[in-house]
């Protein structure tokens, strides 16, 4: 006798998820009726007991409409048209909305009925109106996949069990741990705890404790925190860093021989000063017709890194790297990441490159993809690159010849960044005449001591020195994208690995327009074609520059944009106004760039094109996981934010308002961008209530109004760091 029907012979023991295991047998067959008997048959339930249970649950699933009877005694789904398969949005106040494809609207879940449903679980509902002319309302019938099931939280311990209360503040339900499944947690302490089982006549799920991560607020443990919470790794498991050890990295002749040798060629690096990983190198030369051949090289890290092995799982698995406020998690372990494969100065490297000839009006004449072997002669920084193009330091004329012996090396290559600088200029005004649309969003940086401290906050702006080098590896990862989707020089079309962005939604910039015109920026945002807008929005962005509101608007503009993601299938790239576009620049730090290598070299070896539907998985991993570190990132700015603000607690400060809910308004501080909440119910000098329309808070009796953009004068009230929150205390409106 199989366990399962020992455990339903017990008499007043309770089926767990029953209503859920009958609508799946119901939902597998939708054309079938089946008694009480079948059902108990399929559940392998025998018991008197059982029976009862099951008895009463078809007859509570009837009274519901969930299911009909079709002869006495016998039931199948209600009309299936009423049933969706979508996620869930859950709230933090444990109500939720039901997305689906199918449906032009979300639905409203209340929470008596997500039936243990949680944040962007793939569930099925059951669509329904309450009352006649009331709002249409879902009912969840069946969790058909977790979304997540391991949840980072702080545990409470009692006599003999404790429960986990989980930082996910989506995250509904505190999980309970019975004595021998809390490995060893202390009271307090933050864990990493997994669901194991949610009965349906329990509140909590039941979970284990997976690992124990330390105390709250102390940094190592936040940030590990960060990582885990969004299951993302924040160590390598040692039989993959054993693999990556054993990694041949001597470059042989023989390899050599294999590639275009441009060990020759002036080569260098410009990147971050802090970056350890160097991906991409840029060499320069001028030809004897007066053009000009531009190497964009790309470490090869599919030389290193081979299919079917520990390395490549992981990094498949990883996708991306992951970039918090204090550090880098690596998607290739250091070996590879910091060592062989990356571009440092003064060593040989093996190399993926595209290299142009173009001539003096930024116009691609010749275009060749290969394998490479290169020497990198100079590293930059952005700034010191910056320093160059704006002093033009060294440049004796405008016609500096690159080939004369009687320049030195150091001449020839700020001659190079020079010109690189003028070419870089004219490809990117190109791309805006296209309809790209500009967003040069200055970055929130934080200055730490050795213990990783906040010591200081400022904003880091892209310059002229980051655009040349984004505009040559826009320029590489357009144009392999064109080499291979449009078929140039192979036989037909290919799978490939696409970076598309969409156009953005018509609704969400009819709101944009609505709140910037507040600002006074009346101008209307054209949308009747796609150049007219991307031109409407660049005129917004270029407005709103350098104003207090530019961060909030340039924040809500961003969010009228769809999400660039990965696919096989091109529609093109909206915000950058290119029709062909992948990634291919920066393979040591997005999986995606390796997959592209592996493509591209696949072709130009004349192989045949593999199954689309293969690489569409991948694309669809390498996009989520690309949300989850997006996400953790900026959930380790938020955390650093509050960390910073801890040691400036009363102290004064001028903020901009940047949303306003029916709770209370939202300010970012204007010196430091950190962002927190002034709650309406400490709103003193009058009774506000929220106006939507007006995305304000309306005094009752003054009519006083706080709306977005407005400036206001805080201090700060509290800080907790464990939910990344700051709370402000409003001390006036400042009147512009």
């Amino acid at each position: 006798m199989s366990k399962r029907k020992e455990i339903y012979k017990k008499k007043g023991n309770v089926i767990k998820d029953l209503t859920q295991k009958i609508t799946k047998i119901l939902n597998q067959s939708p054309d079938k009726s089946f008694n009480y008997r079948q059902i108990c048959a399929k559940l392998e339930i025998t018991d008197t007991n059982g029976k009862n249970q099951i008895i009463q649950k078809l007859e509570a699933l009837k009274s519901q409409k969930k299911i009909e009877e079709t002869e006495r005694g016998k039931y199948k789904m209600a009309a299936i048209s009423k049933y969706y398969i979508g996620t869930i949005d859950a709230t933090a106040n444990g109500n939720g909305y039901f997305i689906c494809d199918e449906l032009e609207r979300d639905v409203y879940i209340p929470s008596r009925n997500l039936n243990r449903a949680l944040h962007k679980d793939t569930v099925k509902i059951y669509l329904y109106h309450r009352q006649k002319n009331s709002r249409e309302e879902g009912d969840v019938v069946e969790i058909i996949k977790r979304a997540k099931t391991e949840f980072v939280g702080v545990v409470q311990l009692n006599n003999n069990f404790g429960f986990v209360i989980p930082d996910d503040s989506k995250m509904y339900a505190d999980i309970f741990v019975p004595k021998n499944k809390l490995k060893n947690a202390e009271h307090g302490m933050k864990v990493l705890v997994k669901m194991i089982d949610w009965p349906e006549n329990s509140k909590n799920p039941f979970g284990e404790i997976l690992e124990v991560l330390g105390i709250p607020g102390d940094h190592d443990t936040e940030i590990h925190s960060i990582l885990l919470e969004y299951g993302l790794p924040y160590k390598f498991e040692e039989k993959v860093e054993n693999e990556a050890a054993k990694l041949p990295i001597e470059i042989t002749k023989e390899e050599i021989g294999k590639r275009r040798d441009m060990r020759n060629d002036l080569t260098f690096t410009i990147d971050p000063k802090d970056a350890k990983d160097f991906d991409d190198a840029l060499s320069f030369k001028i030809m004897e017709n007066g053009n000009y051949e531009i190497g964009i090289h790309i470490a090869d890290v599919s030389h290193y890194l081979h299919e079917n092995t520990f390395l490549d799982d992981e990094a498949y698995n990883r996708a991306t790297s992951v970039y918090l406020v204090d550090r880098v998690v690596p998607m290739l372990p250091e070996v590879l990441s910091n060592g062989v494969c990356s571009l440092r100065p003064n060593e040989e490297k093996l190399t993926f490159s595209a290299v142009f000839e173009i001539n003096t009006k930024a116009h691609v004449i010749n275009e060749w993809f290969g394998k490479t072997v290169t020497y990198s002669d100079q590293r930059f920084a952005y700034e010191e690159a910056q320093e160059i193009i704006e002093s033009k330091k060294g440049v004796i004329s405008q016609d500096v010849s690159l080939t004369g012996k009687q320049y030195t090396a150091e001449l020839e290559i700020v001659a190079a960044v020079l010109k690189l600088d003028d070419l870089a200029k004219i490809l990117r005004k190109k791309r805006l005449q296209q309809g790209a649309i500009t967003f040069d969003r200055a970055e929130v940086k934080f200055i730490l001591d050795e213990n990783s401290e906040p010591t200081g906050v400022y904003f880091k702006e892209a310059k002229e020195a980051n655009k040349l080098i984004e505009e040559f590896m826009l320029l590489a990862n357009r144009k392999v994208a064109e080499f291979v989707g449009r078929s140039k020089g192979l036989p037909t079309k290919n799978t490939f690995i696409y970076r598309v962005h969409d156009e953005p939604n018509i609704d969400k910039l009819a709101a944009l327009q609505t709140i910037v015109s507040k600002f006074g920026y009346t101008n209307k945002i054209d949308m009747s074609s796609k150049e007219s807008t991307a031109a409407s929005l660049n005129k917004l962005l270029s407005d709103v520059s350098g104003k207090s509101e530019a961060n909030m608007i340039e924040t809500l503009t961003v969010r009228t944009m769809s999400k660039a993601v990965y696919t096989t299938e091109n529609i093109g790239h909206y915000g950058l106004a290119f029709d062909y576009y992948s990634h291919f620049t920066s393979p040591i730090r997005r999986y995606p760039d390796v997959m592209t290598h592996r493509l591209l070299q696949h072709y130009l070896l004349g192989g045949k094109s593999p199954k689309a539907e293969i690489y569409e998985e991948k694309c669809k991993h390498s996009s989520e996981m690309e949300q989850l570190a997006t996400s953790a990132e900026r959930d380790s700015i938020k955390y650093m934010q509050v960390k910073y603000m801890e040691k400036h607690m009363d102290q004064e400060f001028k903020g901009v308002i940047s949303g306003v809910t029916e709770w209370g308004i939202y300010v970012e501080i204007i010196e430091n961008g950190c962002e927190g909440m002034c709650r309406i119910r400490e709103i003193k000098d009058d009774f506000y209530i929220f106006d939507e329309k007006q995305y304000a808070l309306v005094g009752q009796s003054s009519n006083n109004l706080y709306q977005l953009g407005d400036q206001v004068l805080i201090k700060v009230k509290h800080t907790d760091l464990e939910r990344k929150h700051l709370d402000f205390t409003l001390l006036e409106k400042i009147n512009k």
